[in-house]
C-alpha cells in the first residue's frame, strides 16, 4: 500500500482506498465510496444522515496532474464540493498522511484546512483538521456488512 516511492516525493493515487466505506455511531452515519485510479483520477460521493434522514452529501476527485494548471508544485489534489457548496482544491502535501497513508491542505480555507486519509488493518480512517491540528475530526470507516 505504498503511496510514495522510497527514493521521490512523487505521489500515486491512492489505490487502497477505493470501494465503499460506511461509519455508524448509533442512528448516525456517513458514508464514502471512491473509485479504483483511473486516467490519473479517483472520483468519490459522500452522504451522511442519521436514520432514513440524508443531512448533507458530497463529490469528491483526487486527480494527477489536473491541478498543476492552478499550481504548478501540487502532482495531486483532492477536490470536494458539499452540498450547495462551492468547489475547494486541497493540495497534496508530503508528510501529511499517516504512515502510508495520503494527506491534503488548503491553508486559505476555513474549516477543514486538513484531511488525512489511511488505513489501520481493515479500517478506513480518516481525519478533517485546521492546519495545526486543532479542531480535529476522526473517522473509522469499515466496508458495509462487516462487523464492528
Amino acid at each position: 500500500m505504498s503511496l510514495v516511492g522510497a527514493a521521490e516525493q512523487t505521489p500515486r493515487l491512492p489505490a487502497w482506498m477505493g470501494g465503499c466505506w460506511i461509519e455508524t455511531r448509533g442512528e448516525t452515519w456517513i458514508e464514502e465510496c471512491w473509485t479504483g485510479p483511473r486516467g490519473g483520477i479517483m472520483l468519490g460521493s459522500g452522504r451522511s444522515g442519521v436514520g432514513d434522514t440524508l443531512l448533507s452529501w458530497k463529490s469528491m476527485q483526487i486527480a494527477l496532474d489536473a491541478p498543476r494548471r492552478a499550481r504548478p508544485n501540487a502532482p495531486i489534489a483532492l477536490f470536494a464540493s458539499v452540498r450547495d457548496g462551492a468547489r475547494t482544491m486541497y493540495v497534496w502535501r508530503p508528510g501529511v498522511g499517516e504512515g502510508d497513508g495520503i494527506g491534503f491542505e488548503n491553508p486559505a480555507g476555513g474549516f477543514p484546512q486538513r484531511i488525512r486519509y489511511w488505513r489501520a488493518g481493515d479500517l478506513l480512517m480518516a481525519e478533517s483538521a485546521m492546519l495545526d491540528g486543532s479542531r480535529a475530526i476522526r473517522f473509522e470507516f469499515r466496508r458495509p456488512g462487516s462487523r464492528r
